[in-house]
């Protein structure tokens, strides 16, 4: 079967490649689920794995098979299977459990362990190809009316896991109903998490360096939060002049923002980091201000990646959500859409992620 490789910390080396499909009997115990691709995603992660920057082969192969954000429709189960069967639509979790203690608890993405194991990413194969095998443990059931967007659940996910640790840390205050709340960033990401802070009835300001209009800031005014281009109105103008954040999700890819977020963020509040910066970028800030602030505010600044079963199950519902308020509007975030797996490796080295761009979306298959 086709299937999108490359060979990890070699650039510029994806292409489509012949590769096994696999079989149920690859998970043990009769609880092999076989999945058909039907959509996949592509993100900074594929650009940058396609670059050799990072990624690791799975043991024994000297290749990988990238791409982590899937939508699929099961084929066939295990005789061991009761959860899902024939014709069911899924996407496939992430990271598989290591062998740490947060790992054994659920939890893989809070692993303590140097080494994890990531679909399309490390030591684990991807979905960028007609078929994969998974345990049901790793899939997450999709009802039929979200087909056309589940695809957009994986970082989706990433949002929903940071939004929950913010309310798990502030239940330190017994009470915490935050009213107001910032997203820095309008890619993927940020447009998701403007869209689900909204579904939670919070004002939003959404921050992105490109002056209006154009369709990402249409995209935050659709779902009634409010754009605001950095290059008009920096973040620490916003704040000085119409009050400080309780929740400030960022999601920009810039590192500066973050020390600019924590000055923006109001008295006993949370500043959730999910930008994953390479590089080496330094700037000169006010540390003794930083540090005073935050002691003598009570303020929490938290680190978020990847997601468990709780985000995504908790995204389906979002998403959902999203579709019944806000009609049509997960499905504009799709703004590139490639056929078939063959042009999938220049799609990957030249992914476009201008400001008219938001989210590239392969179409493996037809949907049933």
């Amino acid at each position: 079967m086709k299937a999108i490789t490359v060979f990890p910390g070699k650039p510029d080396s994806a292409h489509v490649a012949d590769v096994p499909r696999p079989r149920i009997e690859e998970v043990a115990g009769g609880r092999g689920v076989l999945v058909k691709v039907l959509k996949v995603g592509l993100d900074g992660t594929d650009k940058e794995i396609s670059a050799g920057e990072y990624g690791t082969a799975p043991v024994g192969s000297d290749y990988l098979v990238i791409g982590h954000e899937s939508f699929g429709v099961v084929e066939e189960v295990g005789e061991r299977v009761s959860e899902l069967v024939r014709g069911e639509f899924v996407v496939a979790m992430v990271r598989h459990p290591g062998e740490g203690l947060y790992d054994s608890l659920g939890l893989p993405d809070m692993t303590t362990s140097e080494t994890y194991h990531e679909h399309g990413i490390s030591l684990l194969h991807g979905f960028l190809t007609e078929y994969y095998v998974d345990a049901p443990e790793q899939l997450i059931k999709i009802p039929p009316g979200l087909k056309k967007v589940a695809v957009l659940l994986e970082p989706t996910s990433v949002v929903e896991k940071g939004i929950q640790q913010a309310f798990e840390i502030q239940r330190r205050l017994k009470i915490w109903r935050p009213q107001r709340a910032a997203v820095l960033g309008a890619g993927p990401i940020g447009l998701l998490a403007t869209a689900i802070l909204r579904l939670r009835g919070m004002e939003v300001v959404t921050f992105a360096l490109e002056r209006p209009p154009y369709l990402r800031s249409e995209l935050v005014e659709a779902v009634g939060a409010r754009y605001q281009s950095t290059q008009e109105r920096p973040l620490s103008a916003v704040a000085a002049e119409d009050g400080r954040f309780e929740l400030i999700f960022e999601a920009s890819g810039f590192s500066p923002l973050a020390f600019e977020a924590m000055r923006a963020l109001s008295k006993n509040d949370v500043l959730v980091l999910s930008s994953v910066t390479g590089g080496h970028r330094e700037i000169r800030v006010p540390a003794d201000v930083i540090n005073l602030e935050f002691v003598l505010g009570n303020k929490v600044m938290v680190g978020t990646v990847n997601a468990n079963r709780e985000a995504f199950e908790s995204g389906v519902r979002d998403l959902a959500m999203a579709e019944a308020q806000y009609p049509g509007w997960l499905e504009r975030l799709v703004t590139r859409r490639v056929e078939g797996l063959d042009k999938c490796p220049q799609e990957v080295r030249l992914l476009d992620m201008g400001p008219g761009a938001i989210k590239t979306c392969v179409d493996v298959a037809q949907l049933p």
